[in-house]
């Protein structure tokens, strides 16, 4: 099961490859996207000048094919012990990213981002980046 970051969905909402091809091959009810992500993809959308109620429909149309996942106490606790385990080492992320990071740990879920540069430095995370596949 896959957590998409806000990159790989902007990738499937531009239909660009080779991100719409391996999205497309998914089963429904495996692909889930981190209420935080939504904070970025729906602040993006406001963002997007005289094209924003084009991109927020565009949005909302996206998220219904998916499961938007809740953040709760337990994500604020999962992500904080990303973060400790970050600033620990030296080696921290952008706080969206440990938000994000420590949601996709908590369901034990694989993130999806091309992001693997941060991502890569939280322990135990699944990631996979389809700009490779």
């Amino acid at each position: 099961m896959f957590l998409l970051d806000s990159d790989t969905c902007v990738h499937i909402l531009r239909a660009r490859q080779p991100h719409i091809s391996r999205y497309a091959e998914l089963e429904p009810g495996t692909v889930y996207i981190s209420a935080v992500t939504y904070h970025e993809l729906y602040y993006g959308a406001l963002h997007a000048g005289v094209t924003k109620d084009r991109h927020l429909k565009t949005l909302e149309d996206f998220v219904i094919e998916l499961s938007i996942l809740p953040f709760t106490s337990s994500s604020s606790a999962c992500s904080a012990e990303v973060r400790e385990s970050l600033a620990a080492k030296g080696t921290p992320i952008g706080p969206l990213d440990t938000l994000i990071a420590g949601h996709a740990l908590e369901h034990e879920l694989t993130l999806v981002s091309g992001n693997l540069r941060e991502f890569s430095r939280v322990e135990g995370l699944a990631l996979e980046n389809w700009d490779e596949t």
